[in-house]
């Protein structure tokens, strides 16, 4: 029986990773033929610039106050510039005022903003009006939650599993299967898939699910924030493997 093989659906040919104006890396993190790996929840210097080393394709900063992976603004600024057309930069927010995702994009500190809480359609569309680049996670327990998802204008559609009250981080796993064939049935942006994903898992994460991406926090942490770099390099090896074989 052949091995299966990591095949990206043509759905994900969007107009979104045609558009002129799309950063080089955001564009090359979403591209449809070969899967990317972002390593979500650094909150210090020394392994943001370890991450951008490896050749980690993105890396997600917390500013989310309440999460256990939280980054102060300060500290970020300390580092991210640094990083600029390195790495990545993805701004992670919950419900934030939009002036906050909006000024730290304006001024280039991040690339992208990751919208991980309960923002709605107005919210995240009035960002796609302004031309700032963004992804939308959503909560996935049951089919239906991905009904709304291809109504969000985002450049990155990302899949994490649904716990009542917390956003993101849970370490729980999402239907992979589920996740393939929303792919297959919709025109969406391109999607990422996070939740529970691990070393162990990863080819079978996207090899099953045919995601453009991996966003993986716990997974690549000996405790929260802090990351374990044998557990980063072993997710890497395994996606630039089937990078390998797509190529």
């Amino acid at each position: 029986m052949p091995k299966p093989e990591y095949r990206n659906p043509s759905s994900h040919s969007s107009a979104i990773l045609h558009d002129a104006s799309l950063h080089p890396l955001l564009h090359s993190f979403l591209a449809c033929t070969s899967p990317s790996l972002k390593i979500c929840g650094v909150t210090n210097p020394a392994e943001a610039d370890q991450l951008a080393q490896l050749g980690i394709d993105a890396l997600g900063i917390n500013f989310w106050p309440e999460s256990r992976r939280y980054c102060p603004l300060n500290t970020a600024r300390e580092f991210l510039p640094s990083l600029q057309d390195r790495i990545l930069r993805v701004g992670v927010f919950v419900n934030a005022e939009p002036d906050l995702p909006r000024s730290l994009l304006s001024s280039g500190l991040i690339d992208v903003a990751q919208f991980h809480g309960d923002e709605d359609l107005a919210y995240c569309n009035a960002f796609a009006q302004e031309g700032l680049p963004f992804f939308k996670a959503i909560g996935v327990e049951h089919a239906d939650d991905l009904s709304t998802a291809s109504r969000y204008h985002a450049n990155g559609i990302l899949l994490d599993a649904h716990a009542p009250g917390v956003y993101g981080g849970t370490g729980r796993v999402i239907d992979w299967k589920m996740v393939a064939g929303f792919i297959d049935q919709q025109s969406t942006p391109p999607v990422i898939l996070a939740g529970g994903i691990t070393p162990e898992n990863a080819a079978e994460a996207l090899l099953t699910s045919r995601a453009c991406a991996l966003d993986v926090a716990s997974g690549a942490e000996s405790s929260p924030g802090s990351k374990d770099f044998s557990k980063v390099s072993s997710l890497l090896e395994t996606v630039c493997s089937l990078r390998d074989k797509a190529d």
